[in-house]
C-alpha cells in the first residue's frame, strides 16, 4: 500500500491531483481535443471575439485546449501546476507563456484577464477559493469559461466499460456527475450561462487504452495494479471492436459565468 493509498484502498484526491506529472505524454497524446464549435458558443455566450482576448488557462495541462484559444487570436497564458504537465506543455508549444500555479491562488494582478478558462480542471480547485480569485483576476465583464469533455455513458459499450472500470479500480471516478458548479457560483456576482455540445471521435483502441492510462485512477496505481486492468480492458474492446477502431460520443459541457460590474 502507497503511502498516499488509505486503509480501505482508495486514494485521496491529492494524490489524484499529483498524479498527472508521471503521464503526461500519454495525456498529451491520447487525450481528446475539443470541436470547433465549442469556441464559436464561447464567442457566443460571452459576447466577444475570442481574438485579442486576454486569456488564462488554468490547469492548463499540456496545452491541448491552450493551442486552440491561441489558435483564434487569444493571447494565452498558461497556468499550470504540475511540473510534468508544464514541461510536456513547453516541448510541444515553447512559444506559449507558462507560469506555475493553480486556480486556487492565482499568480497574476487584479484585474488583468478578460477569459479565465479551466478546460477539464476546475474539478481539482476548491471553489470558495478559486472563484473569489477568478472575480479578483477578471476585468468587469470578463468571464470564467468551465469546459468538460464528459463520454456519453449512457449506454452501449462506454456503459460496459464503466461497469468494468468500477469494478476493478479502487478510486474509478468520472466526473460527469460531478461537473455542476451553479450553485457555487450562485453565491458570486456572475450571470450563468450554459451549453452542451454533443461530438465524437475517431479513435484506435490502444489510443483509448492510453488515454486510460492517463486517468488519475489508473496513474495513482502502481504496475502491479494497473497493467492487468489496462490488458483486460484492451482485449475486451478488441472482442467489442475487432477492426481496431472505435467511435467514442462525447458532449462537451461549457459553463460561461460573466463577471457583473
Amino acid at each position: 500500500m502507497t503511502d498516499v493509498q488509505r486503509q480501505d484502498g482508495s486514494f485521496s484526491h491529492q494524490a489524484h491531483a499529483d498524479s498527472f506529472g508521471a503521464v503526461a505524454a500519454e495525456y498529451d497524446r491520447a487525450r481528446p481535443s475539443y470541436p470547433p464549435e465549442l469556441f464559436d458558443e464561447i464567442e457566443r455566450l460571452t459576447g466577444r471575439p475570442l481574438e485579442g482576448a486576454d486569456l488564462l488557462d488554468v490547469g492548463a495541462g499540456t496545452g491541448i485546449a491552450t493551442r486552440l484559444f491561441q489558435q483564434r487570436g487569444a493571447r494565452v497564458v498558461a497556468v499550470e501546476p504540475s511540473a510534468g504537465m508544464a514541461a510536456q506543455l513547453h516541448r510541444v508549444s515553447p512559444e506559449i507563456p507558462l507560469v506555475k500555479g493553480d486556480g486556487n491562488a492565482l499568480p497574476c494582478h487584479d484585474g488583468t484577464a478578460d477569459l479565465i478558462a479551466y478546460a477539464q480542471a476546475f474539478h481539482w480547485t476548491d471553489p470558495d477559493r478559486s472563484l473569489p480569485e477568478a472575480l479578483r483576476v477578471l476585468r468587469p465583464g470578463g468571464a470564467l469559461l468551465l469546459i468538460w469533455n464528459v463520454k456519453d455513458r449512457t449506454g452501449g459499450w462506454l456503459r460496459e466499460q464503466e461497469e468494468r472500470l468500477a469494478a476493478a479500480l479502487p478510486s474509478y471516478h468520472y466526473y460527469g456527475a460531478l461537473n455542476s458548479v451553479t450553485d457555487a457560483l450562485a453565491h458570486h456576482p456572475f450571470e450563468v450561462r450554459t451549453a452542451q455540445l454533443p461530438w465524437e471521435r475517431r479513435v484506435g483502441v490502444d489510443d483509448l487504452i492510453t488515454d486510460l492510462r492517463s486517468k488519475s485512477y489508473f496513474a495513482v496505481l502502481t504496475p502491479e495494479q494497473r497493467e492487468p486492468v489496462l490488458a483486460a480492458e484492451r482485449a475486451a474492446l478488441l472482442a467489442e471492436f475487432p477492426g481496431g477502431l472505435v467511435t467514442e460520443p462525447y458532449t462537451v459541457d461549457l459553463t460561461v459565468a460573466v463577471k457583473r460590474g
